[in-house]
């Protein structure tokens, strides 16, 4: 980012600067500084005797601290840090560092998760190349149960899954039997292997979604590309966080 407010006329940390002189440097509104202030983004501005809001170098150091958290943390976690860092309670500052580990520790859930997702579609390769075939199933798929049999499950687990949105099955016109096609055999043994690994439900459901969305296991490789780039540049964005809220904090009074 930018420096150019960092100068003998406006860098001290008594210069006065406007909304706009803050507002110019990153393509803002002067409308959305004073935004960042009523929400705690930016510490309280001083006033004139006319009323007009005065900003100094520490104001533009909380606003770059703030808009290089957000590609990392979000708009609602970065907000959350730089208001209980501009809170002068006792604690503030732990609450800012609480918030940051949280988003550290989501983001490495998220690369786990990569991993499992990965490791399952591995494990489905290998069950496909040596899968015998399917002497039980019905014309368009196969029923609950010999499906349950093939994964070593019970036909409750099944129902199960499909509750949560796992599997969708559709219905036999002559019985009224779930009957499963080879995209729901796909995302029931996809499941099967994540639950193996420890996830759940709750957490399989979306990623199961991702496979749909993608239209099969073959195309999953391009958005797991684009998974593994969009967790890389949410960890160098927190990187790049870090290094801005750091220059703030020591613009700062210690605590």
């Amino acid at each position: 980012m930018g420096r150019n407010l960092r100068n003998p006329q406006s860098g001290e940390r008594g210069g006065r600067l406007r909304p706009v002189d803050l507002a110019r440097e990153h393509g803002l509104s002067t409308q959305a500084i004073r935004n960042y202030e009523a929400d705690g983004i930016l510490p309280a501005a001083d006033r004139t005797p006319h009323g007009h809001r005065t900003y100094t170098a520490l104001h533009a150091e909380a606003l770059r601290a703030f808009l290089a958290l957000v590609p990392g943390h979000g708009h609602q976690t970065a907000t959350s840090i730089m208001r209980a860092v501009n809170t002068p309670a006792a604690g503030a500052r732990e609450e800012a560092f609480r918030l940051i580990d949280e988003s550290h520790a989501q983001l490495l859930d998220d690369r786990r998760t990569l991993r499992a997702v990965e490791s399952a579609l591995r494990d489905l390769e290998s069950l496909g190349a040596g899968a015998e075939p399917n002497t039980e199933a019905v014309p368009g798929g196969t029923f609950i149960g010999p499906l349950a049999d093939r994964l070593g499950i019970r036909p409750a687990t099944l129902r199960k899954w499909e509750h949560a949105g796992i599997v969708r099955p559709g219905r036999d016109r002559q019985t009224g039997y779930r009957v499963y096609d080879e995209d729901d055999v796909r995302d029931a043994r996809l499941a099967h292997q994540l639950r193996r690994g420890g996830y759940l439900l709750e957490q399989i459901a979306p990623l199961i979604a991702r496979v749909r969305t993608a239209g099969g296991l073959e195309p999953l490789e391009a958005t797991l590309s684009d998974w593994h780039g969009r967790l890389s540049a949410r960890g160098r964005a927190m990187l790049q966080g870090a290094a801005e809220l750091e220059a703030y904090l020591r613009e700062r009074a210690p605590e």
